[in-house]
Parts: C-alpha cells; sequence; structure tokens
C-alpha cells in the first residue's frame, strides 16, 4: 500500500508539473511567458498573450492534470484521504514545476480539476457562481474566490467529511496564493480602484485587445 499511495502522489505531482502555458507560448510565439504580461503560467496569462484559443486549451489542459491525478490514484486503488493527497501534489506541481526551474503558475484550473474528479456536482455548482461573478466584476482572481461554495455544497450534499476537509484544504491553500498575490496588486495605487470591478482589463481582453483600446 504505501508503493501505491508513493506511486499515486509522485505521479500526481509530475502530471501537476506540466507546464502547458510554457509549452504553448514557446511553440507559439517563442516566448517564455514567465517573461511576459503577469508572468504567470497559467490559462489568464496564455489567453491574454498568446490567444484566445491558446488560453481557453491550457485552461482545460491544467484542469484535465488535476482530473487524471485523482483518477490515478483512485485507479491505485488508495483511500480517499491518499487520493486527496494525491491531487494536492498536482496542485503543487503546478505551483512549483520540476520542469521549469520550480516557477509556475497559481493553481486555481488544477485545483478545480482534482474538485471536479472528487465531486462533480458541486465543484459545476460553484464553477457557474464563478463564471457569473466573471461576467458581472470582469476580476478573474476575485472571481475564483467563489470557489468556497464547492464544500458548501458538499455539506448540503451530505458528502462525507473527506470531502468537505480536501476541499477546504485546497481552497485555503489557492486563496492563500490569491491573497499574496492581491496584495502585491494593491502596493499599485492604479490597481486599488479595480479591487472590485476590472474598469481597465476585462477578463476576455488579450493583449492586442488591450493595445489597441490603449491607442
Amino acid at each position: 500500500m504505501e508503493i501505491k499511495i508513493a506511486a499515486a502522489i509522485i505521479i500526481g505531482y509530475i502530471l501537476g508539473s506540466i507546464p502547458f502555458a510554457y509549452i504553448i507560448a514557446r511553440l507559439k510565439k517563442g516566448v517564455d511567458i514567465r517573461e511576459v504580461g503577469g508572468g504567470n503560467v497559467g490559462a489568464l496569462n496564455t489567453y491574454r498573450e498568446i490567444g484566445p484559443v491558446y488560453g481557453l486549451g491550457v485552461l482545460a489542459a491544467d484542469i484535465l492534470k488535476g482530473v487524471l491525478a485523482v483518477y490515478v490514484a483512485k485507479w491505485l486503488d488508495i483511500s480517499l484521504a491518499w487520493v486527496c493527497v494525491a491531487g494536492f501534489a498536482a496542485v503543487v506541481g503546478h505551483n512549483w514545476p520540476v520542469f521549469i526551474k520550480f516557477k509556475g503558475g497559481m493553481g486555481a484550473a488544477t485545483v478545480i480539476g482534482v474538485l471536479v474528479a472528487l465531486t462533480t456536482v458541486e465543484t459545476l455548482i460553484s464553477a457557474g457562481i464563478v463564471i457569473l461573478l466573471i461576467a458581472i466584476t470582469r476580476n478573474v482572481r476575485l472571481a475564483l474566490f467563489a470557489l468556497v461554495f464547492v464544500p458548501v455544497f458538499q455539506w448540503i450534499f451530505d458528502k462525507d467529511f473527506t470531502y468537505i476537509a480536501c476541499a477546504i484544504g485546497l481552497l485555503l491553500f489557492i486563496g492563500l496564493r490569491l491573497f499574496i498575490n492581491l496584495r502585491k496588486e494593491l502596493a499599485k495605487v492604479s490597481n486599488k480602484k479595480n479591487l472590485i470591478i476590472d474598469k481597465e482589463y476585462t477578463a476576455w481582453q488579450t493583449k492586442k485587445m488591450q493595445n489597441n483600446l490603449e491607442k
């Protein structure tokens, strides 16, 4: 059993470490995604700097990393608690990927993937709220805090406490990452007015669109 647990965690970390945003940016434009835009190795930065189709592709791939980490762990027939640890390993891999010197993204998409694989309905309902908030506020990072509804819906639908604890742990982790990043942004006076409603940069706006608007 110990070997299966170790394998699940290692596989989860390796899956999470695959830097799809970095790969796409290199192949499409020959740039290091860590050195353009916000420097985040994730879907939003790819969307804005490389293109919408590529950004959505990275989003799907990063979600899939979390899903696969959970399903591999389940296939190895380990306990639910260790399945959650394997999922968390995928998130850690995304944030600190071994393949690109441990400089990755925020991990939100991979967290969503893990939660989708664990409790699909509850996560999709919460994701719907996230999308609604993005449409209203145009602020992706703020909208992601709506993922706190995942453990709420898990409790409402009477899920095992392990699922709830796993969701809370993952969301506290990603919430801390988002909070730290938000504090850095608030250090810039020009960003404070966009704390709730982002009036300068819509969630769906690409770099090209932004440059055209600024002309």
